[in-house]
């Protein structure tokens, strides 16, 4: 997929089918996650990559937002060092995986981790020394549905020189 054709047409995804992701693919994923732009090049990450059927049931009920990761075939949690930008650097790693998703024909979606109640409890689930910080958890799989929401049209939000 051409990435200009994979930036343009990549939706959240919250429904999947109940098919597997190889591996190969989720290691190929999560690598375009890790090349990521990062301050300074420090890379504070590090990548769950959730299979396991009851983790990811876990998952989902801390969650307030992502019920559908229990059907997930594959929940990538990325978290980071609690570095001056770790919120940046783990929000490129995200969008990363989303993309690389996408281009790999699965559908995904962003669930929101730093700053939530429950992303204690999701490190300590998922074994990470309290160093770490949830930055998002990201449930893929074979889409069952892709959504179309209506996007701002361009004209609405570019502007040049000034606003």
């Amino acid at each position: 997929m051409d990435a200009i054709q994979c930036l343009k047409t990549r939706r959240c995804v919250r429904s999947y089918k109940p098919e597997p992701i190889d591996r190969a693919i989720i290691e190929d994923i999560v690598d375009c996650g890790r090349l990521a732009a990062s301050a300074i090049n420090i890379q504070p990450w590090q990548f769950i990559a959730v299979v396991d059927p009851e983790t990811r049931k876990k998952m989902a009920a801390i969650a307030d937002h992502g019920k559908f990761i229990a059907d997930a075939a594959c929940c990538i949690a990325i978290f980071c060092e609690k570095v001056k930008y770790y919120l940046e650097d783990g929000a490129a790693a995200t969008q990363n995986i989303l993309l690389a998703a996408h281009a790999h024909g699965l559908g995904a979606c962003w669930v929101a981790g730093d700053k939530k109640e429950y992303a204690a409890e999701i490190r300590e689930l998922l074994g990470l020394p309290d160093t770490y910080v949830l930055v998002s958890m990201i449930p893929m799989g074979a889409p069952e549905h892709v959504p179309s929401p209506v996007k701002k049209p361009l004209s609405e939000v570019l502007h040049f020189d000034h606003f």
